[in-house]
């Protein structure tokens, strides 16, 4: 039996056989009004990424695809992080590549500091407290040409510009925001894309097999095949909140977790909102079969240092067996899992709120619950912000042992936004952030 297949079938096992004790008590109190955990994790171990050259990095991969990487070194691959199946080591991947922001006259610019930089799937080994890469696929077009990081659309995805935001860059169809990974049984991959947003399913070596979007975008000039197999409201995404979270449920059902609730009506409406949206996707069938209403905790619980709700995002979900859920809702600087069951019930798939013209939206009503709506049942399962030496920005979680998970966090390959993110050489100055992978333990009792 191979490893995976092997880890499919301890998925499958009793919940209570593989799950501490205080897990599997919230497991069994998913819809009920009793049993929530928090506190009491530990850190047991946390290992770092060398440096190593972007250009040098990518270069390696596809020659000639980085002509100057400004001394930006690998990082940003804490998109998400998948078990390979030996003990320490994991699939991660990057998300577009280094970015920034800068004001100019007044207005914010997109800055692309490497445009040619080709978003990765790397594979990396935790071993004491490094973190080392053992393998790297570049994503890549039906020709094999380079998938990059720009953006797609004029009009719907914010301009690109060079690292000082002065030359306008051009946009690429082909162009991917990566962010969560799982990888299939045949040894191919799904990742889940910010732009469309899209789900995209990528050949064992990288090559783009297909990149499913909302019906209607109406993307063209790709070098993939593109199939507008997804809902239409996700046309309203909020910029830079596309999917980040990407789970597979043990039946090979994939679930995806919109960043951030849609901007419906508008973006005020939605920054506004603490109402997200997850949805099912069925490999086999090539569409999606559900959708769930996702509501955050209020920000000042998340973060109690955060007043913003528009700073409340979901960057992970993990598969924990049947058809359960945790869920990563977070802000930059804390971070919480939360346990929900994907019940039939609270499918509002083909519903009025997937109809952008039900008014009031989803996303505008102060208590879905009370009008109806089934949201997800949740319970607490650990409050990271608490766990002293988690870091901030953790975007990706895997479940390592029945009671150990391993975290990874973003750190955006050293980036800061302002003008002070580059010398007067054009070399950057590093924010000294590190990829860093640590191990949490949770409880066996409470």
């Amino acid at each position: 039996m191979s490893t995976h297949a092997a880890g499919r079938r301890r998925v499958r096992r009793s919940v209570t056989r593989g799950l501490p004790l205080a897990l599997a008590a919230v497991l069994a109190a998913v819809g009920t009004a009793t049993a929530a955990l928090s506190g009491d994790a530990r850190v047991i171990r946390t290992a770092t990424l060398g440096e190593i050259p972007l250009g040098a990095f990518s270069n390696a991969l596809l020659p000639g695809s980085v002509a100057d990487d400004h001394g930006i070194k690998l990082g940003g691959i804490g998109s998400d992080i998948y078990p390979a199946g030996r003990r320490g080591e994991f699939w991660t991947v990057t998300d577009r590549g280094p970015n920034g922001q800068i004001k100019v006259d007044g207005k914010k610019r997109r800055t692309f500091p490497v445009p040619g930089f080709d978003p990765a799937i790397v594979k990396i080994r935790v071993s004491g407290d490094t973190v080392q890469v053992i393998d790297a696929i570049p994503l890549t077009t039906s020709s094999g040409k380079a998938v990059t990081g720009l953006p797609d659309q004029k009009g719907r995805d914010e301009a690109p510009y060079t690292y000082d935001a002065r030359t306008p860059l051009s946009y690429d169809p082909d162009g991917l925001d990566t962010e969560g990974i799982v990888r299939a049984g045949d040894g191919s991959f799904w990742l889940v894309d910010e732009y469309g947003p899209s789900l995209v399913h990528v050949s064992a070596r990288g090559r783009v097999l297909a990149r499913y979007v909302p019906k209607g975008l109406g993307l063209t000039g790709a070098d993939y095949p593109v199939v507008e197999a997804l809902p239409s409201i996700l046309l309203h995404r909020k910029v830079n909140r596309g999917f980040e979270g990407l789970a597979q449920l043990p039946g090979g059902d994939l679930v995806m977790a919109l960043q951030s609730p849609l901007s419906l009506p508008d973006a005020d409406a939605g920054d506004a909102s603490r109402t997200t949206r997850l949805l099912r996707f069925s490999p086999r069938e090539k569409a999606v079969t559900a959708e769930y209403a996702y509501r955050f905790d209020p920000v000042n619980v998340v973060d109690p240092s955060e007043d913003d709700t528009s700073e409340l995002k979901i960057s992970s979900v993990v598969a924990v067996g049947g058809d359960r859920l945790l869920v990563e809702e977070r802000t930059d600087k804390a971070a919480r899992l939360q346990l929900v069951s994907l019940g039939r019930t609270s499918d509002i798939l083909g519903g009025p709120w997937d109809d952008d013209t039900t008014a009031p939206s989803l996303e505008q009503l102060d208590d879905p619950a009370a009008r109806g709506v089934p949201v997800l049942a949740k319970r607490l399962v650990v409050d990271l912000g608490k766990v002293a030496g988690v870091p901030g920005k953790i975007e990706g979680i895997a479940r390592v042992d029945r009671d150990t998970f391993a975290l990874i966090n973003d750190n955006d390959f050293g980036m800061t936004d302002g003008t002070g993110a580059f010398d007067a050489q054009g070399r950057l100055v590093d924010s000294g952030i590190r990829t860093t992978v640590t191990y949490i333990r949770l409880p066996e009792n409470r």
